[in-house]
């Protein structure tokens, strides 16, 4: 059964809408949430993140590579995706892009600034890729629905302080994500049933795991550098295929 367009980009509209209601109720609110209170709800956001990324990387356990098992073949991606990450410095990357983004348009008022940095934490994170390409490949906007809940609850500090500017981050939200959904969902049709295929089980898998380690980040058990093993997504396919051409 063919996706609707609404079932690939689901994630994507709700997300959007997200943020847009969070900045607005952030330019009402102006600063005046306790520090206590955004605490809590961004921990309540990591537990169920936690739960996604378990539920996710189950599907680990219906894939196989030849004869090699998914779990197997996830755990070689992303040690190796993490040492390619490390290698080609990708979070020191992320990171020094939207220090040079800040200070390039910080002398373009607030309203740029929050533009800005609201783009970039909306959409730089591997939650972002990994849930548009679920969303876009099955229909599944769970993850996607998970990170509206939180840039929704971030742009509320954003705007309070940034003001309006955060708000209009939605449109870089359409673009991108719209556009990786899409972009996954053509490569779905090629695909005799995406729910079933070994390939989307193995990347849902992989990505179930990068999926645990932000959930650990929003709790503040560890600092896991996720954007590191974003490769991984990668190479589990490549894996995937090695095991199938000499099993």
């Amino acid at each position: 059964m063919e996706l609707s367009f609404w079932d690939k980009t689901s994630g994507t509209w709700i997300n959007a809408g997200a943020v847009l209601l969070g900045s607005l109720l952030g330019l009402l609110l102006g600063g005046r949430m306790p520090l206590t209170m955004r605490t809590t709800i961004v921990q309540g956001v990591g537990l169920a993140v936690l739960y996604i990324g378990i539920s996710m990387a189950g599907a680990l356990a219906k894939a196989k590579g030849g004869m090699v098992d998914g779990v197997v073949l996830a755990l070689l991606a992303v040690v190796l995706g993490g040492v390619t990450g490390e290698l080609l410095h990708i979070e020191e990357g992320l990171e020094a892009l939207g220090e040079k983004l800040k200070k390039r348009f910080a002398g373009g008022g607030r309203f740029t600034e929050g533009f800005v940095m609201a783009s970039l934490l909306f959409c730089a994170g591997p939650m972002t890729l990994i849930g548009s390409l679920q969303n876009g490949l099955t229909g599944d906007s769970r993850l996607l629905l998970l990170k509206s809940a939180l840039d929704g609850l971030s742009s509320i500090a954003f705007a309070s302080t940034y003001g309006m500017g955060v708000g209009f981050s939605v449109l870089i939200i359409l673009l991108y994500q719209g556009g990786v959904s899409l972009a996954a969902a053509s490569l779905a049709g090629s695909l005799t049933d995406p729910a079933t295929d070994p390939r989307v089980l193995l990347v849902t898998g992989t990505g179930g795991l990068l999926i645990l380690g932000i959930g650990i980040n929003l709790l503040g058990l560890a600092k896991i550098r996720v954007g590191s093993y974003l490769p991984g997504l990668i190479v589990v396919l490549l894996l995937f295929w090695l095991a199938e051409k000499f099993s």
